[in-house]
């Protein structure tokens, strides 16, 4: 009995351990190219959907795909309620993995197939690099999730009569919800629905479940894998808080309309056949009541995002307000958030100087005295965010735009320093000629223009300026502007010069590190 017992808790650990290596591995191998997938794809909530149920399948993991779609949401390329789409889809397809198990793991039972699998894997994992390795470690979590499964079915066999469908709360309503609860807890505590739904199959095939039993208890697992996000996302941005929320949501909307049911799916699935074994009627219904909850939740989605943002309202706004913890998870959603940020500190400055070289009867100088209050709390967090990054060198693009990133963050850092810069400010201001170029510069920063705009409008800037600077020097030798003069205006037309020159290159950094190619 307790060789039964301990055997089975080792294979609940192995198919653990396999399924985040396989998950983790698979997230890797998809690389940049997945995410701009599900951005292009994510537009509408439909279109979420069927991306979220795609990418889940894929990568074998909901809560990827959730930061994914959050982490665009905060870098403002998709709204709260596009997201939900994803979500409803990542749902979906994260039982997946359930058929995975039931058709491959369980009736197949591919432990001893795997074994000679997990040795090449393992010899790729540790002797290969890049993709190679990836792919081993692919295989081999892969590999130790089959033998986990045959692990736990073969203990069941030491456990006989320790767990029976007599023992377990019974298939009345007031068991059912038991039921639910104690699947609820098993999900929190091992912090996967999969090994969860796994957990159930095995017991089912065993006969330690009833169908009416187990269905309960997945429609609880359901239920709990949204609580390691709920926690996560409390201590997050809020953004995250309302994937979080908006999940738990969905998922309790899912399990109320699917708990009424019970009975009428057992007949269905199990009694009458039409879901096969018991094993293939479990999955089928788990697959089932998410789709019914995403038609359910789907013309709903405009007032579900709306009941979710009152629930979580918004907090006061940070230029590094992007920057959550929880999206350093995912490199490309983390690189997203990290470009918004700066396009943040951009546009900071630009307001700033915008209303500080305005005409006199609606000058504010207030933004620009409290400039460096907001950038440089933002530049170290921007600065810290960027150290917990770690890109692999097979990976060109995200360097590329790792890289792009600490120029942006140089030029913005430099760009603020000049802001502070009153005096010459202040002289291009009460110029009539300087004060229209120094405007447009600053309505650059505040408004992205595009590198080719910007480029364009650096080289009108420094014309100017050459002539401004001839024009001084002819003027101070007709006498009419003295040597201090002089001084004051090539001084401003430099500072002129120079934030045009952070203004161009923020520009060209920021398409970059936007993953866009630059513009020629």
């Amino acid at each position: 009995m307790t060789g039964g017992i301990l055997g089975f808790l080792g294979g609940i650990g192995l198919f653990l351990f396999g399924m985040e290596t396989m998950t983790v591995a698979l997230r890797d191998l998809a690389g940049e190219g997945l995410r701009r997938w599900l951005l292009r794809m994510t537009r509408t909530p439909l279109r979420g959907v069927v991306s979220g149920v795609a990418i889940t399948g894929l990568v074998q993991s909901s809560s990827a795909v959730t930061v994914m779609a959050i982490g665009f949401v905060g870098a403002g390329l998709l709204s709260f309620p596009q997201s939900l789409g994803a979500l409803y889809g990542a749902n979906i397809g994260t039982t997946v993995t359930g058929w995975i198990v039931a058709m491959a793991g369980v009736k197949l039972q591919l432990g001893t197939v795997a074994l000679p699998v997990l040795f090449v894997a393992a010899l790729c994992g540790v002797l290969g690099g890049g993709r190679l390795a990836r792919w081993g470690r692919m295989l081999a979590g892969l590999s130790l999730l089959f033998i986990g499964l045959d692990v736990m079915q073969a203990s069941m066999a030491g456990m006989e009569g320790l767990i029976t469908p007599d023992r377990l709360p019974g298939e009345g309503w007031g068991g059912r919800v038991l039921l639910v609860l104690i699947g609820l807890v098993l999900v929190a505590i091992m912090q996967s629905s999969s090994a969860g739904v796994a957990l159930t199959l095995v017991l089912l095939g065993s006969g330690a479940l009833s169908f009416g039993q187990a269905a309960a208890l997945v429609i609880g697992m359901n239920i709990g894998t949204t609580l390691t996000g709920l926690l996560a996302g409390l201590g997050g941005g809020v953004e995250m808080r309302r994937a979080a929320v908006a999940n738990l949501l969905f998922n309790i909307g899912t399990a109320i309309i699917a708990f009424p049911f019970l009975d009428l799916v057992t007949y269905i699935l199990r009694d009458i056949g039409l879901g096969g074994d018991d094993q293939t009627a479990l999955v089928l219904f788990h697959t089932s009541f998410n789709l019914l909850g995403m038609l359910v939740f789907l013309p709903l989605t405009g007032p579900f995002a709306r009941l979710v943002m009152r629930l979580v309202p918004d907090r006061p706004v940070t230029l590094a307000a992007a920057l959550d913890p929880a999206l350093l998870s995912d490199t490309g959603t983390a690189l997203d958030a990290a470009a918004r940020t700066t396009g943040a500190m951009a546009e900071a400055v630009g307001i700033a100087l915008g209303a500080a070289l305005a005409p006199p009867e609606r000058r504010d100088l207030r933004p620009l005295a409290a400039l460096s209050g907001q950038i440089a709390p933002a530049r170290l967090k921007l600065e810290r965010w960027l150290s917990q990054l770690s890109i692999p060198n097979d990976r060109p693009a995200e360097l590329q735009r790792m890289a792009a990133l600490m120029h942006l963050t140089d030029h913005l850092t430099r760009l603020a320093a000049r802001a502070l810069e009153a005096d010459r400010i202040a002289h291009l201001a009460d110029d009539r000629r300087m004060a229209r170029p120094a405007r447009a510069v600053a309505a650059a920063l505040r408004q992205r223009l595009r590198p080719g705009q910007a480029h364009r409008l650096l080289e009108r800037v420094q014309s100017f300026a050459r002539r401004q600077r001839r024009g001084a020097l002819l003027r101070e030798h007709a006498g009419m502007i003295d040597l201090p003069g002089v001084f004051r205006e090539t001084d401003a037309l430099r500072w002129l010069d120079r934030v045009t020159e952070h203004a161009e290159r923020i520009a060209h950094y920021r398409d970059i590190a936007e993953g866009r190619d630059p513009e020629p």
